[in-house]
């Protein structure tokens, strides 16, 4: 099975650029989108084989998940039951036998982290939410997370230090999700591996110079731990700011 993830910073401008030969080339099982910025009937997909879930903000053209899958799900939900965090169309959980997948675009803390105290509450809750799905079977939770855990998982760790996204709540909520039973698939597969991230600012020629970041995630419950087979991250997929990131799995 192969799961992908993909921040694609505004769907309609990427379908403008790559995004059907990418969606076509990589031939997931499930191919999860965060900030597709639409509202329902915007955009009308044909996707021969594909299950087609969607989770609109309700601000216009801000956030916005959706989840195409091979593979219908026993049941979808949407949003974590938490009326306060349950407005932007950040979460798409889809149920199958063996395992919940859990499409998210966290909170960004935004600048001089207007937000950051909104996140926190955000963590806390959806961390609960994930754990109530850990409950009954398998987790795997994709998505951009907003949050490079480690100094490895950005180009400049100093100067971003107390930055929305490497500021140390954010870390610590990292910290906190890995400790309660979860497992960072990138890092499991490879964690020493140095430069090489999954989002570049548009500014300063930040992709060009890969001073980037790691943000998109592949994360799973550790009772897979042996099904996991590889994590990869597509750097060399253009088309947003963010490039897809990958799970296989059996």
């Amino acid at each position: 099975m192969k799961y992908i993830s993909w921040n694609v910073n505004g769907l309609r401008a990427v379908m403008g650029k790559n995004f059907m030969e990418v969606f076509e080339g990589l031939d997931a099982d499930a191919f999860c989108l965060q900030e597709t910025k639409l509202q329902e009937g915007q955009i009308v997909l044909d996707l021969p084989g594909y299950e087609q879930y969607w989770n609109y903000a309700e601000k216009k053209g801000y956030s916005g998940t959706a989840v195409f899958t091979k593979h219908k799900p026993i049941d979808v939900t949407y949003g974590i039951g938490v009326e306060e965090h349950d407005h932007e169309g950040r979460v798409i959980t889809l149920e199958y036998a063996d395992h919940f997948l859990v499409c998210c675009y966290t909170p960004n803390s935004q600048n001089e982290l207007a937000r950051l105290d909104y996140r926190m509450t955000w963590e806390e809750a959806f961390l609960n939410y994930l754990n109530s799905l850990k409950a009954k079977k398998s987790v795997i939770l994709c998505g951009d997370l907003n949050v490079a855990h480690q100094d490895i998982d950005l180009k400049n760790p100093a100067s971003n230090h107390h930055n929305a996204g490497f500021t140390d709540e954010e870390r610590a909520c990292m910290t906190t999700l890995l400790g309660a039973g979860y497992i960072d698939t990138f890092r499991f597969f490879y964690p020493d591996t140095e430069d090489i991230y999954s989002w570049w600012s548009y500014r300063f020629q930040a992709r060009s110079r890969n001073a980037g970041w790691r943000i998109d995630y592949f994360i799973t419950s550790d009772d897979m731990k042996d099904r996991i087979r590889d994590a990869k991250i597509h750097t060399d997929i253009t088309g947003s700011d963010h490039c897809p990131v990958e799970l296989d799995f059996e």
